[in-house]
């Protein structure tokens, strides 16, 4: 084998019934396989990208990064969220540099000086009256689909944006067998009270699929098996449709040492009460409930071996404007973060080993991931 050859695959065995197979190790290193994602997930479906809250007064804006298009979300000064493309319809300048900021009345692009309107109409430019056949309905940014839901601003980049209903409600309703089950939570009414960042050095897919099992569980999250016990077993909340994992019998809340927590939301029904919820929504949300808070994750893929993953701890809003103590709530679900993110970096490192060249395999208690991959290979296949 001379140098710069790709190493063959090791020859496997067919599988016992009990295994199913992975995706291939080159479909988490690829470049070319994650542009094809980029063009054919992230920028057709429904995309979480702002909290609302973020930008709550006119000209208040923020820019997010969803599959190769950077778009700027903006608050109207009708109130509404408003998003376009980040590109000058003159000479496709970028208007927006900063990641968030306000401006006053319009963005102006720092190249030409067009300027464009909170809602994205194109208002004025040098010289354009002296252009009069230019019509300026016809040269502002070009918008991006939005839906407001769970306090979240979705964004949906196709010209002809899938059914809401039908791709991310309906997420939703295959993990807990309704989607009414999520309403008593009130996210769209929580505030936010901690935020953090991670850069994760691997593929968003293994993040998705860390997410969705509880096979390593046991092994690497031991403050999680404390409070869910029941984890410790293998078997991820989400494997189960409706079902929520109940917290151990001297776990009084949904903390690092299963001390007692905030009060309940309101709207949470007896029967939701200390249990655990977890819901993946295709292809970069990850929502989490519990009795007195809720926790989203917003995952950003960035190159095929690099993840931005930002994570929300939201709560009621007197909890917040009343200063109570969350450290304990937060530190819980940031140490599972650290720990699946680890374990997420030492996976990414073996991608393009020869022994993962045809995959791995998954154990029946995480199956129904195989299910995930056979949705990625769909899209982009």
């Amino acid at each position: 084998m001379t140098t710069g050859e790709i190493a063959p695959a090791i020859a496997t065995p067919p599988l016992p019934t009990s295994l199913r197979e992975t995706l291939p190790g080159r479909y988490y290193t690829d470049p070319t396989i994650f542009a094809a994602e980029q063009a054919l997930i992230f920028e057709t479906g429904w995309f979480c990208a702002v909290l609302t809250a973020d930008i709550p007064r006119a000209g208040d804006f923020e820019t997010v990064q969803i599959g190769r298009e950077s778009v700027v979300v903006a608050r109207g000064r009708d109130g509404a969220v408003n998003a376009y493309l980040n590109v000058c319809r003159h000479r496709g300048a970028r208007i927006c540099t900063e990641e968030k900021g306000a401006v006053r009345r319009s963005f102006q692009c720092p190249y030409h000086a067009w300027t464009y309107g909170l809602d994205g109409a194109l208002i004025a430019a040098p010289n354009l009256g002296e252009m009069p056949d230019v019509d300026k309905a016809s040269f502002g940014l070009h918008r991006v689909h939005v839906r407001e839901w769970l306090g979240y601003a979705w964004l949906c980049l196709a010209g002809e944006p899938p059914s809401f209903e039908d791709t991310v409600i309906a997420d939703v309703t295959a993990r807990l067998g309704s989607p009414n089950v999520i309403v008593g939570y009130q996210v769209a009414d929580l505030e936010l009270g901690r935020r953090i960042s991670y850069d994760v050095k691997a593929n968003w897919k293994q993040i998705v699929e860390n997410f969705m099992e509880c096979y390593h569980c046991a092994t690497i999250h031991p403050e999680l098996t404390e409070v869910l016990p029941e984890f410790a077993n293998g078997l991820a909340a989400q494997y189960f449709v409706g079902h929520g994992a109940e917290f151990g019998e001297d776990v009084r809340g949904f903390t690092v040492d299963g001390s007692e927590g905030l009060a309940r939301i309101p709207g949470v029904a007896e029967g939701q009460d200390r249990r655990y919820y977890a819901i993946t929504v295709r292809p970069q949300v990850f929502v989490n409930l519990v009795p007195d808070h809720v926790v989203l994750h917003r995952m950003f893929p960035l190159t095929a071996g690099r993840t931005l993953v930002r994570c929300d701890w939201l709560y009621l809003p007197e909890v917040v404007a009343g200063g109570a103590d969350i450290d304990r709530s937060v530190e819980l679900f940031h140490r599972v973060n650290q720990q699946d993110f680890d374990a997420c970096e030492r996976c990414q490192v073996s991608m393009d080993s020869r022994s993962y060249a045809r995959g791995g395999v998954l154990v029946p208690s995480e199956h129904h991931i195989a299910e995930f991959h056979d949705w990625v290979r769909q899209k982009i296949d």
